[in-house]
């Protein structure tokens, strides 16, 4: 693997993993709509509507007409399209791209916020979706400052840990495990209750080890490989257990969606995976990931002034 692989791939995986992930959510918007109703379904919201002139008809519609907090939802599908525009566009230097890309986690943050209070405030449900929320500034970084900056590296690790830690807070019973949880184990698996209750305990724990193991220098790469599987086969868990032959596009525009938007979960860790890798016996030493591949040296290894080059044949 040469030094362009080996900074490219990594931008590779965070932006395939951003634009994944506003995808997934881009047709969550315009295919249903997103959870914000939780948050402006208040008292508090409607008697801030009031203060801009806003009538009641006029905030929740009438049975003909939507009112103003419908239309809204309807339409913000169209940010989340931008968003996912962005992250193929983006370019190290497009300041203008990577603000919006920052106002896309934004975005992202205030739905896992939604989904948060709509599940009666569980602290898991916001902290697992961290990969998701914090994929477009880990591209923004990457781009910016380098794939193996010191706080690039560090932001996806947090990523990964609030996504397992929240998962595996779920699995362990921290929490009250989520019904489709037990549903998708049962249904893939073919496990009765207990078996896929005692499974998802044993996954929580390991879920916890991997966000103690990636701390751990030895542990680490094992830690980055476990948490990109696992995280891929949590990811299309979804599809599997809810597509069927028997429906209208094989339950796809009902379910592939899930496994799109969770993409943060197993391509942020293959990141991690890839700028940990062990440079291999036959690589020179400035293909090393820890060589200042990101400050613009030359690639070529230049020879001290009156020196013999490193590759000319010794005679």
């Amino acid at each position: 693997m040469n030094e362009s692989s080996q900074h490219n791939l990594p931008i590779v995986c965070l932006r395939l993993g951003a634009f994944l992930c506003f995808a997934g959510w881009t047709w969550v918007h315009f295919y249903w709509e997103g959870p914000y109703g939780v948050l402006v379904w208040q008292d508090s919201t409607y008697e801030l509507a009031t203060q801009f002139g806003i009538s009641w008809d006029e905030f929740v519609g009438s049975g003909a007409n939507d009112g103003f907090v419908q239309k809204w939802i309807s339409r913000i599908w169209w940010l989340y399209l931008a968003c996912t525009v962005l992250t193929v566009t983006v370019r190290k230097k497009s300041w203008i791209q990577m603000s919006g890309l920052v106002l896309g986690s934004g975005l992202l943050t205030l739905l896992c916020y939604a989904k948060y209070v709509g599940s009666q405030r569980q602290l898991p449900m916001f902290v697992e979706h961290g990969g998701q929320m914090l994929i477009p500034i880990l591209l923004v970084m990457a781009l910016a400052l380098g794939v193996r900056h010191r706080i690039t590296v560090i932001t996806a690790i947090i990523a990964l840990i609030m996504t397992f830690a929240g998962h595996g807070s779920y699995a362990l019973g921290l929490w009250p495990t989520p019904g489709n949880y037990y549903a998708m184990t049962s249904v893939i698996l073919g496990l009765d209750y207990p078996t896929a209750q005692a499974h998802l305990r044993a996954v929580g724990v390991l879920d916890f080890l991997i966000c103690i193991g990636i701390f751990i220098p030895y542990l680490r790469r094992a830690s980055a490989l476990y948490a990109t599987v696992w995280g891929f086969l949590t990811s299309i868990a979804r599809p599997v257990a809810g597509m069927s032959w028997g429906l209208n596009y094989w339950g796809a525009d009902q379910f592939l969606h899930e496994a799109v938007l969770r993409a943060p979960h197993f391509l942020i860790p293959l990141y991690l995976l890839l700028i940990w890798r062990k440079p291999r016996p036959t690589e020179s030493p400035e293909f090393c990931p820890h060589s200042q591949q990101d400050s613009g040296v030359s690639d070529r290894p230049v020879a001290p002034e009156g020196s013999q080059s490193p590759t000319a044949p010794v005679h």
